[in-house]
Protein backbone atom coordinates (compact mmCIF):
# COMPACT_ATOMS: atom_id res chain seq x y z
CA UNK A 1 0.00 0.00 0.00
CA UNK A 2 0.76 4.02 -0.63
CA UNK A 3 -0.47 4.45 2.67
CA UNK A 4 0.79 8.21 3.70
CA UNK A 5 2.62 8.82 0.06
CA UNK A 6 1.98 12.14 -1.49
CA UNK A 7 1.28 12.07 -5.21
CA UNK A 8 0.87 15.22 -7.54
CA UNK A 9 -0.53 14.24 -10.96
CA UNK A 10 -0.01 17.29 -13.47
CA UNK A 11 -2.17 17.07 -16.59
CA UNK A 12 -2.11 14.25 -18.97
CA UNK A 13 -4.86 12.25 -20.83
CA UNK A 14 -7.58 9.88 -20.33
CA UNK A 15 -4.55 7.44 -19.49
CA UNK A 16 -4.38 9.50 -16.40
CA UNK A 17 -7.78 8.43 -14.91
CA UNK A 18 -6.61 5.14 -14.94
CA UNK A 19 -3.37 6.07 -13.09
CA UNK A 20 -5.22 7.94 -10.26
CA UNK A 21 -7.90 4.94 -10.22
CA UNK A 22 -4.53 3.18 -9.02
CA UNK A 23 -3.25 5.27 -6.79
CA UNK A 24 -6.31 5.65 -5.42
CA UNK A 25 -6.68 2.12 -4.83
CA UNK A 26 -3.61 1.86 -3.24
CA UNK A 27 -4.75 4.19 -0.39
CA UNK A 28 -1.70 7.36 -1.42
CA UNK A 29 -2.69 10.66 -0.69
CA UNK A 30 -3.22 12.40 -4.45
CA UNK A 31 -3.04 16.02 -5.62
CA UNK A 32 -4.89 16.70 -9.16
CA UNK A 33 -3.62 19.66 -11.21
CA UNK A 34 -4.78 19.83 -14.43
CA UNK A 35 -8.24 17.96 -13.78
CA UNK A 36 -10.61 21.54 -12.87
CA UNK A 37 -13.04 20.18 -15.99
CA UNK A 38 -12.89 16.46 -15.08
CA UNK A 39 -16.59 15.29 -13.78
CA UNK A 40 -15.77 12.45 -12.39
CA UNK A 41 -14.98 12.26 -8.56
CA UNK A 42 -12.57 10.00 -6.29
CA UNK A 43 -13.05 9.57 -2.84
CA UNK A 44 -10.15 11.11 -1.10
CA UNK A 45 -8.53 12.58 -3.54
CA UNK A 46 -8.22 17.09 -3.76
CA UNK A 47 -8.58 18.92 -7.29
CA UNK A 48 -5.95 21.65 -6.80
CA UNK A 49 -4.47 24.72 -8.31
CA UNK A 50 -0.44 24.10 -8.90
CA UNK A 51 0.01 27.49 -5.93
CA UNK A 52 -2.24 25.14 -3.46
CA UNK A 53 0.05 22.17 -3.24
CA UNK A 54 1.90 21.96 0.03
CA UNK A 55 5.37 21.39 -1.31
CA UNK A 56 7.03 20.10 1.49
CA UNK A 57 4.91 17.01 1.19
CA UNK A 58 5.29 16.03 -2.28
CA UNK A 59 6.81 12.19 -2.84
CA UNK A 60 6.74 11.90 -6.37
CA UNK A 61 5.55 13.67 -9.35
CA UNK A 62 3.23 12.34 -12.16
CA UNK A 63 3.70 14.20 -15.60
CA UNK A 64 1.54 13.00 -18.57
CA UNK A 65 3.03 10.82 -21.06
CA UNK A 66 4.70 13.62 -23.31
CA UNK A 67 6.46 15.04 -20.05
CA UNK A 68 6.28 18.85 -20.55
CA UNK A 69 6.83 21.05 -23.74
CA UNK A 70 10.27 23.26 -24.97
CA UNK A 71 8.83 25.55 -21.71
CA UNK A 72 7.79 23.23 -19.35
CA UNK A 73 3.94 23.66 -20.00
CA UNK A 74 2.19 20.21 -19.24
CA UNK A 75 -0.55 18.92 -21.68
CA UNK A 76 -3.80 18.33 -19.96
CA UNK A 77 -7.31 18.27 -21.27
CA UNK A 78 -9.04 18.46 -18.41
CA UNK A 79 -8.32 21.85 -17.70
CA UNK A 80 -7.91 25.44 -20.00
CA UNK A 81 -5.40 27.05 -17.65
CA UNK A 82 -1.37 26.78 -18.01
CA UNK A 83 0.42 24.06 -16.17
CA UNK A 84 4.30 24.79 -16.32
CA UNK A 85 6.75 23.16 -14.29
CA UNK A 86 9.64 25.60 -13.22
CA UNK A 87 12.66 25.53 -11.16
CA UNK A 88 11.35 27.66 -7.94
CA UNK A 89 8.59 25.25 -7.96
CA UNK A 90 10.62 21.93 -8.28
CA UNK A 91 13.03 23.31 -5.11
CA UNK A 92 10.56 23.69 -3.12
CA UNK A 93 9.93 19.80 -2.74
CA UNK A 94 11.85 17.15 -0.51
CA UNK A 95 15.12 16.07 -2.05
CA UNK A 96 14.19 12.33 -2.02
CA UNK A 97 10.84 13.70 -4.68
CA UNK A 98 10.87 11.29 -7.72
CA UNK A 99 9.67 12.87 -11.12
CA UNK A 100 7.54 10.21 -13.53
CA UNK A 101 6.75 10.91 -17.35
CA UNK A 102 6.33 8.72 -19.80
CA UNK A 103 9.13 10.37 -22.11
CA UNK A 104 11.80 13.53 -20.91
CA UNK A 105 12.61 16.25 -22.81
CA UNK A 106 15.73 19.00 -22.66
CA UNK A 107 13.44 21.20 -20.50
CA UNK A 108 12.37 18.50 -18.29
CA UNK A 109 16.46 17.33 -17.85
CA UNK A 110 17.78 20.59 -17.35
CA UNK A 111 14.82 21.95 -14.86
CA UNK A 112 15.47 18.07 -12.85
CA UNK A 113 18.98 18.27 -13.17
CA UNK A 114 19.27 21.81 -11.45
CA UNK A 115 16.77 20.93 -8.59
CA UNK A 116 19.09 17.46 -8.54
CA UNK A 117 15.75 15.72 -8.96
CA UNK A 118 15.25 11.76 -10.52
CA UNK A 119 13.08 11.73 -13.72
CA UNK A 120 11.92 8.16 -14.15
CA UNK A 121 11.38 7.99 -18.11
CA UNK A 122 8.49 4.86 -18.32
CA UNK A 123 8.53 4.55 -21.74
CA UNK A 124 12.04 3.50 -21.59
CA UNK A 125 11.18 0.56 -19.71
CA UNK A 126 10.87 -2.86 -22.30
CA UNK A 127 7.92 -3.82 -19.78
CA UNK A 128 5.89 -0.20 -20.90
CA UNK A 129 6.75 -0.18 -24.34
CA UNK A 130 5.97 -3.67 -25.40
CA UNK A 131 2.54 -3.67 -23.74
CA UNK A 132 2.35 -0.15 -25.58
CA UNK A 133 3.10 -1.96 -28.71
CA UNK A 134 -0.13 -3.68 -28.69
CA UNK A 135 -2.87 -0.81 -28.83
CA UNK A 136 0.01 1.03 -30.98
CA UNK A 137 -0.33 -1.67 -33.38
CA UNK A 138 -3.95 -2.24 -33.19
CA UNK A 139 -4.26 1.60 -33.50
CA UNK A 140 -1.81 1.62 -36.80
CA UNK A 141 -4.43 -1.13 -38.54
CA UNK A 142 -7.51 1.16 -37.59
CA UNK A 143 -5.31 3.88 -39.55
CA UNK A 144 -4.62 2.01 -42.17
CA UNK A 145 -8.09 0.64 -43.09
CA UNK A 146 -9.70 3.76 -42.79
CA UNK A 147 -7.10 5.39 -45.16
CA UNK A 148 -6.69 2.89 -47.93
CA UNK A 149 -9.34 1.18 -50.57
CA UNK A 150 -7.11 -2.11 -50.46
CA UNK A 151 -7.40 -4.88 -47.97
CA UNK A 152 -4.86 -6.17 -46.14
CA UNK A 153 -4.54 -9.20 -47.11
CA UNK A 154 -2.01 -9.80 -49.67
CA UNK A 155 -0.89 -5.99 -49.64
CA UNK A 156 2.97 -4.75 -49.49
CA UNK A 157 3.72 -3.58 -46.22
CA UNK A 158 6.78 -2.21 -45.28
CA UNK A 159 7.66 -1.77 -41.63
CA UNK A 160 10.67 0.79 -40.74
CA UNK A 161 12.42 -0.35 -37.68
CA UNK A 162 12.58 -3.55 -35.67
CA UNK A 163 11.93 -2.01 -31.86
CA UNK A 164 9.68 -3.02 -29.16
CA UNK A 165 6.61 -1.51 -31.75
CA UNK A 166 8.18 -2.37 -35.05
CA UNK A 167 7.97 -5.91 -34.13
CA UNK A 168 4.48 -5.67 -33.15
CA UNK A 169 3.41 -3.92 -35.96
CA UNK A 170 5.52 -6.73 -38.40
CA UNK A 171 3.57 -9.11 -36.97
CA UNK A 172 -0.07 -8.14 -36.64
CA UNK A 173 0.34 -6.63 -40.44
CA UNK A 174 1.98 -10.75 -40.69
CA UNK A 175 -0.66 -12.10 -39.19
CA UNK A 176 -3.57 -10.39 -41.49
CA UNK A 177 -1.75 -11.96 -44.62
CA UNK A 178 0.17 -8.90 -45.79
CA UNK A 179 3.44 -9.12 -47.55
CA UNK A 180 5.52 -7.65 -44.79
CA UNK A 181 9.07 -6.20 -45.71
CA UNK A 182 10.83 -5.36 -42.81
CA UNK A 183 13.66 -2.30 -42.96
CA UNK A 184 16.44 -2.52 -40.08
CA UNK A 185 20.01 -1.89 -39.68
CA UNK A 186 21.82 -4.30 -37.39
CA UNK A 187 22.43 -7.70 -38.16
CA UNK A 188 20.23 -9.65 -35.59
CA UNK A 189 17.16 -7.60 -35.94
CA UNK A 190 17.84 -8.87 -39.84
CA UNK A 191 18.00 -11.96 -38.57
CA UNK A 192 15.43 -12.30 -36.59
CA UNK A 193 12.80 -10.65 -39.16
CA UNK A 194 13.59 -13.88 -41.24
CA UNK A 195 13.10 -15.88 -38.30
CA UNK A 196 9.08 -14.46 -38.25
CA UNK A 197 8.97 -15.29 -41.67
CA UNK A 198 9.08 -12.45 -43.22
CA UNK A 199 11.80 -10.36 -45.49
CA UNK A 200 14.53 -8.24 -44.37
CA UNK A 201 16.28 -5.91 -46.09
CA UNK A 202 19.14 -2.87 -44.81
CA UNK A 203 17.46 0.42 -44.08
CA UNK A 204 20.59 2.00 -46.86
CA UNK A 205 18.41 0.05 -49.40
CA UNK A 206 15.05 1.52 -48.73
CA UNK A 207 14.94 3.62 -52.06
CA UNK A 208 15.11 0.40 -54.05
CA UNK A 209 12.46 -1.61 -51.68
CA UNK A 210 9.66 1.52 -51.85
CA UNK A 211 9.11 1.01 -55.09
CA UNK A 212 5.86 -1.46 -55.09
CA UNK A 213 4.86 -0.67 -51.89
CA UNK A 214 1.31 0.19 -50.64
CA UNK A 215 1.25 0.56 -47.15
CA UNK A 216 5.02 2.29 -45.34
CA UNK A 217 5.23 2.45 -41.80
CA UNK A 218 7.60 4.61 -39.86
CA UNK A 219 8.52 3.99 -36.11
CA UNK A 220 12.43 5.01 -36.41
CA UNK A 221 12.89 8.49 -35.04
CA UNK A 222 15.59 10.29 -37.81
CA UNK A 223 14.49 11.24 -41.47
CA UNK A 224 14.44 8.05 -43.48
CA UNK A 225 11.90 8.40 -45.63
CA UNK A 226 13.76 11.40 -47.56
CA UNK A 227 12.57 13.12 -50.83
CA UNK A 228 14.86 10.91 -52.31
CA UNK A 229 13.13 7.60 -51.13
CA UNK A 230 9.90 9.07 -51.79
CA UNK A 231 10.42 9.85 -55.25
CA UNK A 232 10.37 6.43 -55.96
CA UNK A 233 7.04 5.40 -54.05
CA UNK A 234 3.77 5.07 -55.61
CA UNK A 235 1.19 8.36 -54.95
CA UNK A 236 -1.22 5.95 -54.11
CA UNK A 237 0.83 4.71 -51.32
CA UNK A 238 -0.17 5.51 -47.46
CA UNK A 239 2.75 6.54 -45.14
CA UNK A 240 2.03 5.89 -41.05
CA UNK A 241 4.37 7.66 -39.20
CA UNK A 242 4.24 6.94 -35.42
CA UNK A 243 7.92 7.81 -34.89
CA UNK A 244 8.46 10.63 -31.96
CA UNK A 245 8.37 14.28 -33.32
CA UNK A 246 9.75 15.38 -35.76
CA UNK A 247 9.07 11.80 -37.29
CA UNK A 248 11.20 10.31 -40.25
CA UNK A 249 9.50 11.61 -43.26
CA UNK A 250 9.69 14.56 -45.12
CA UNK A 251 6.06 15.64 -45.08
CA UNK A 252 6.40 18.32 -47.36
CA UNK A 253 7.52 16.30 -50.52
CA UNK A 254 5.07 13.57 -49.76
CA UNK A 255 2.02 16.15 -49.85
CA UNK A 256 3.69 17.74 -53.75
CA UNK A 257 3.81 13.73 -54.88
CA UNK A 258 0.35 13.35 -53.72
CA UNK A 259 1.22 10.84 -50.96
CA UNK A 260 -0.97 10.48 -48.25
CA UNK A 261 1.48 10.95 -45.38
CA UNK A 262 0.09 10.86 -42.04
CA UNK A 263 2.33 11.96 -38.53
CA UNK A 264 0.45 9.96 -35.65
CA UNK A 265 1.17 10.44 -32.21
CA UNK A 266 -0.46 8.95 -28.73
CA UNK A 267 -1.90 6.26 -30.96
CA UNK A 268 -2.58 4.12 -27.28
CA UNK A 269 -4.44 7.48 -26.01
CA UNK A 270 -6.88 7.58 -28.97
CA UNK A 271 -7.93 4.08 -29.22
CA UNK A 272 -7.40 2.44 -26.09
CA UNK A 273 -6.73 4.96 -23.32
CA UNK A 274 -8.64 2.59 -20.32
CA UNK A 275 -5.96 -0.29 -21.06
CA UNK A 276 -2.90 2.03 -21.77
CA UNK A 277 -3.73 3.86 -18.61
CA UNK A 278 -3.56 0.34 -16.81
CA UNK A 279 -0.33 -0.15 -18.51
CA UNK A 280 1.24 2.97 -16.92
CA UNK A 281 -0.66 2.95 -13.68
CA UNK A 282 0.48 -0.89 -12.86
CA UNK A 283 4.31 -0.20 -13.61
CA UNK A 284 4.00 3.31 -12.00
CA UNK A 285 2.65 1.54 -8.78
CA UNK A 286 5.27 -0.93 -8.75
CA UNK A 287 8.02 1.33 -9.10
CA UNK A 288 6.31 3.82 -6.18
CA UNK A 289 6.18 0.65 -3.70
CA UNK A 290 9.87 -0.59 -4.50
CA UNK A 291 10.98 3.14 -3.75
CA UNK A 292 8.99 4.49 -0.39
CA UNK A 293 7.19 0.78 0.65
CA UNK A 294 10.53 -1.17 0.60
CA UNK A 295 13.08 1.12 1.08
CA UNK A 296 11.02 2.23 4.16
CA UNK A 297 11.31 -1.47 5.31
CA UNK A 298 14.42 -1.75 4.66
CA UNK A 299 15.68 1.00 6.99
CA UNK A 300 13.32 -0.91 9.68
CA UNK A 301 15.59 -3.29 9.79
Amino acid sequence: MLTGIHIVILGGDARQLEVISKLNELDATLDLVGFDQLDRYYTGVSKVDLEDIEYEKVDAIVLPVSGTNGDGVVETIFSDKTIRIHEDWLKKTPEHCVIYSGITTPYLSNCAKKCNREVVKLFERDDVAIYNSIPTAEGTLMIVIQNTDITIHQSNVIVLGLGRTGMTLARTFDALGANVRVGAREPESLARIREMGMTPFQIKDLESQVVDVDVCINTIPAKVLTGKVLSRVPSRALIVDIASNPGGTDFRYAEKRGIKALHVLGIPAMVAPKTAGRIIGNVLSELLLEKFVEEDDESGL
